[in-house]
């Protein structure tokens, strides 16, 4: 016969305590760190490639590098490599480009059923609009403190 007590949330915190699987924060760290240090390291070799062989000079060679890093992401996010790596690596990938171009991708993947206007188009930018939306705000309050700080004679 099985009882019917009731447990406090107190005692049932406890059991899941208990119960809960103990996560490897460190190495969890350690491999974000390296795969994040990596999708870095690629950015920077693809900038040298541009200002080496495509003759960018270090002022423009952000834009085609970003352009780049979006575009490798997206390609690996439609053959299925991308989740894989950030199943591994967790916010390793979280780098701001490469996940950007990740969630634009993933939702147009996942949307395309309902057809290019309204599934892609309308749906790809709703996860990646709230990050253009604050990364252009960010970039506002920063250049208007900046130019604050130069009438200032700050810096």
């Amino acid at each position: 016969m099985s009882s019917n007590r009731k447990i406090s949330k107190e005692e049932y915190q406890k059991l899941a305590d208990k119960h809960e699987k103990k996560r490897p924060i460190v190495k969890n760290c350690m491999i974000a760190f390296f795969v994040g240090g990596t999708i870095s390291l690629i950015g920077q070799v693809i900038s040298f490639i541009y200002i080496y062989f495509f003759d960018f000079s270090e002022q423009t060679v952000g834009d085609p590098t970003v352009a780049t890093l979006i575009f490798i992401t997206m390609l690996l996010t439609g053959f299925g490599v991308y989740d894989k790596i950030a199943q591994f690596s967790g916010a390793g990938t979280a780098v701001p480009v490469t996940g950007f171009g990740n969630a634009v991708i993933s939702a147009a993947i996942e949307h395309r059923t309902e057809g290019f206007v309204q599934g892609v188009g309308g749906n790809m930018f709703k996860l990646a609009g709230s990050v253009i939306l604050f990364g252009v705000f960010s970039a506002f309050v920063i250049a208007l403190t900046k130019t604050i700080l130069i009438q200032m004679g700050v810096i």
